[in-house]
């Protein structure tokens, strides 16, 4: 038996089957490629369209063709044509008032009464005195006759006659300063009684019955404002005088003055334009006359006035509120075309008028503007055209 090493041969363990352990990297991936292909489809699903541009609402006008006046624009003040502070040309005492404040007077009418018994004392004084110097007068004037006569006969001497004809002529200059202070009296006794020396309307009253009044006393008895016609007084820039005074040559400037916000403008007409310039302000001075029936004008007021030199028969207008001001090309105004889309129209405005623009050129009467909704606007956006209550408009 032959003895040695054994050698023990061993199989080599065949590889274990994979495993199918959840989480694995082998189970994994296949969900992975499912989760993947269903993120992009979802993603894929949810992508929103390419967003279409809606229209926008604006309002529009059409530039049309119409007379437009060239007015001039200023602030002015009423006046009163005439004002009168009435006063009292005799001292008394006050003893009636024949209105009250506020009341329409016309020339003439009584106004107040001074009590006139002691000018109609000085007044039969003076004419006493004037009925005595006449009958001295005439005494004196017979002496002077007699005495001439009798010098004549040498029953007198010369001295005595010329003596006799200068008294009758000293008598005959103290009856003529009898008139005078007759006169005298008796304009103290009518200004005894005060008139309105104007029509008009009477302020507040500031002196009362009972009160002693005295020549040129300060306050007035009242002040008397004449307001029918009544007159605007404004000033206009030096350089608008040479056009005031041309067109004014040619017919009556119409004026318009418009008292406050709403209120309707009172229709007058140019009647002052003053002889000089103001160096200071580089103004001149003008007045416009207005009936004022109505009262519409009161003294003191400010208004704005327009003065209408000229009429632009057939003018191009548009609303002030379609000019829009640009940056390097000047104004300009969206104009909506034929194919319902803004386009950008450069204009050249000549002046305005009102709320309305004349332009001078970039436009043609029938274009259509927009008014409203031009924030909103770009060259060539599609538009809808909306009236004021917000529906579509054809």
């Amino acid at each position: 038996m032959e003895t040695g090493t054994a050698v023990v041969e061993t199989a080599a363990p065949a590889p274990a089957p994979a495993r199918s352990v959840a989480g694995g990297p082998a189970a994994l991936a296949p969900a992975l490629i499912c989760l993947v292909a269903g993120a992009l489809a979802v993603a894929g699903c949810s992508r929103k369209p390419d967003p279409v541009h809606a229209r926008v609402p604006v309002e529009v006008a059409l530039a049309a063709r119409g007379p437009a006046p060239y007015v001039i624009t200023a602030n002015g003040i009423v006046e009163p044509i005439q004002a009168v502070a009435v006063q009292s040309q005799v001292q008394g005492v006050l003893t009636a008032v024949h209105f009250r404040e506020g009341d329409e007077v016309k020339a003439g009418d009584v106004l107040f009464e001074i009590d006139p018994r002691p000018f109609r004392a000085a007044l039969d004084q003076a004419r006493a005195m004037l009925a005595r110097d006449v009958a001295q007068a005439e005494n004196a004037r017979r002496d002077a006759d007699r005495y001439a006569a009798l010098v004549q006969k040498d029953y007198v001497t010369r001295s005595q006659a010329d003596q006799a004809t200068a008294n009758a002529a000293a008598q005959i200059a103290v009856v003529r300063a009898d008139s005078a202070a007759v006169a005298n009296a008796q304009f103290n006794l009518d200004n005894a009684t005060i008139r309105a020396p104007i029509s008009g309307k009477t302020g507040a009253l500031l002196v009362r019955q009972g009160n002693l009044v005295r020549p040129g006393a300060v306050p007035p008895l009242v002040v008397i404002n004449q307001i029918h016609p009544i007159v605007v007084r404004f000033a206009v820039p030096e350089r608008d005088l040479g056009r005031v005074q041309e067109y004014s040559r040619r017919h009556p400037l119409k004026a318009t003055a418009t008292a406050g916000q709403g209120s309707s403008g009172i229709q007058g007409s140019l009647s002052f334009i003053d002889n000089g310039v103001d160096t200071t302000t580089g103004t001149v001075t003008l007045k416009a006359r207005f009936d004022n029936a109505d009262n519409a004008l009161w003294p003191g007021e400010f208004v704005q006035v327009a003065l209408e030199l000229y009429v632009q028969p057939d003018a191009l207008l548009v609303p002030g509120t379609a000019v829009m001001p640009g940056q390097d090309s000047g104004q300009f105004v969206f104009e909506v075309d034929g194919d319902g889309k803004a386009k950008v129209a450069p204009i050249r405005v000549e002046r305005a008028v009102g709320d309305q623009i004349v332009v001078e050129s970039g436009l043609t009467a029938g274009a259509r503007v927009v008014t409203d909704g031009q924030s909103r606007l770009v060259p060539g956006a599609a538009v809808d055209i909306r009236n004021k209550q917000g529906k579509a408009t054809p």
